[in-house]
């Protein structure tokens, strides 16, 4: 087969805004008002909490890409430092990651559709689903752009809440729900109204709105000027979490008292609704769902570059590794969204508990993806002394902090077999990574008996 690469097309303003668009997902339009529900206004700590850790793993993600220009995504190091094996399930795990990320993604499209149109959510998903392959196709610039876009609308939406809402509490606004103040936070209940049980559960709704953070580590081989570009984003991250996730959601508790927010709505249409801006309600709603088809987006190509790399190493059909006219893996793609349409299906016989069952499992899955970057990390610490002094990004605190992050990973899946929704993905997850193994160690010897 010709060797193929992917064209560097990715700009410094589409991984900017892809980083920024990774860290602002369906989890935090739609997800944090089930997360406020459990945990009350202690999921501010429980969402700092989680972004501090990500950040660390980013970190190590960051000087891991960087010390070999030959890495196209994180598959390429781990099986460099744990082995092939690590190489082959994490990027079969990191493509079901989005496969589950993009099914609850486009969940939320249908969902959101229904507040215009009283038409089956399998419907709007389905359409979704099938514009984003197509613009997918185009060119991998297309996918920068539409994210770019995307990513804007969010941005813009979030600061304009945060503005908004910090004008309400300081003239003590009068809402329904009562006044616009900072007392709110604790004034029902504390800020830990129920107890430490709660602010517990919070965490494993709350770790879903992270799910993507690390997609700039799949865009390396397609990023202008790597060198430049990754640190920027990667280091930009504690500043997104500190203004989109507790920026957005101490204005909303502040704002509404958190025992009147609904667990199955979004509390930014909430908020914007109460305000009495005319169309708030619909406009918002456009926005939640540009973000839900963003994220969708971002599976696509995640997913798509992922099934590239596994057919390139060998770990999969080379068809995947095989790149259109416009230097997109076209086979790899249309893959990903085949697998897409089990989501469509799942909306068209479960759509009451499809979001809650995918996000849970595409969040274990995704803890599995960054545990493995820190061991990594841990590993190239060790075996390449060398490149860990020469490096220009080191991560701070290594390795200390990485066996810090990977003991507050395992409390994480502790925490979703806790809650009674959430049990059933520990114990369902657990299948694929068993699967997985068995076709490792089939293709394995396939390889040796060619070999």
């Amino acid at each position: 087969m010709e060797n193929q690469h992917l064209e560097r097309k990715l700009k410094n303003r589409h991984i900017q805004l892809i980083a920024i668009g990774g860290a602002i997902g369906t989890g935090l339009f739609l997800g944090s008002g089930k997360a406020i529900h459990l945990a009350g206004p202690s999921i501010i700590f429980a969402y700092l909490i989680i972004g501090i850790a990500l950040f660390f793993v980013m970190r190590a993600l960051g000087e891991l890409l960087l010390s070999n220009s030959g890495y196209a995504s994180f598959t390429d190091f781990t099986s460099e430092y744990l082995g092939p094996w690590a190489g082959f399930v994490t990027g079969w795990t990191y493509w079901f990651c989005w496969i589950m990320t993009a099914m609850a993604d486009i969940t939320a499209v249908g969902q959101y559709m229904q507040f215009w149109f009283q038409v089956p959510q399998w419907i709007p998903a389905f359409l979704c689903l099938i514009v984003l392959t197509i613009l997918n196709l185009l060119t991998v610039k297309m996918f920068g752009e539409i994210e770019f876009w995307f990513a804007i609308i969010k941005v813009i939406t979030i600061v304009a809440l945060i503005v908004l809402g910090l004008i309400l509490i300081v003239v003590s606004f009068k809402t329904d729900y009562g006044q616009a103040s900072v007392q709110n936070l604790w004034a029902y209940g504390g800020l830990f109204p129920h107890g430490i049980d709660g602010f517990f559960l919070g965490f494993q709704m709350a770790v879903f709105s992270f799910v993507g953070i690390e997609l700039v580590g799949v865009t390396a081989a397609e990023t202008a000027d790597p060198e430049k570009n990754i640190p920027r984003a990667v280091n930009s991250l504690p500043v997104r979490v500190l203004l989109f996730y507790i920026g957005a959601l101490f204005v909303i508790l502040c704002i509404i008292p958190w025992t009147k927010l609904n667990a199955d709505h979004s509390p930014f249409v909430t908020v914007f609704t109460l305000v009495g801006i005319p169309a708030a309600a619909g406009i918002i709603n456009f926005v939640v769902l540009t973000s839900a088809a963003s994220a969708c987006n971002s599976g696509l190509f995640s997913t798509s570059r992922m099934l590239f790399s596994l057919g390139r190493d060998g770990n999969a059909p080379q068809s995947f590794a095989r790149l259109g006219k416009s230097a997109v893996p076209s086979a790899a793609l249309i893959c990903s969204t085949l697998a897409l349409f089990a989501g469509v299906i799942l909306n068209y016989f479960l759509p009451d508990i499809v979001f809650t069952l995918v996000t849970s499992i595409s969040a274990i899955c995704f803890i599995w993806v960054w545990g493995v970057i820190l061991v990594a990390h841990i590993i190239y610490l060790k075996k390449r002394p060398d490149l860990a002094a020469a490096s220009k990004f080191k991560a701070p605190l290594a390795p200390f902090i990485n066996w810090i992050v990977l003991a507050f990973f395992i409390f994480l899946l502790v925490l979703i077999g806790m809650a009674a929704d959430t049990r059933i993905a520990l114990f369902v997850t657990p299948v694929w990574f068993l699967i997985l193994f068995i076709a490792y160690t089939m293709h394995r010897k396939k390889r040796q008996n060619q070999g």
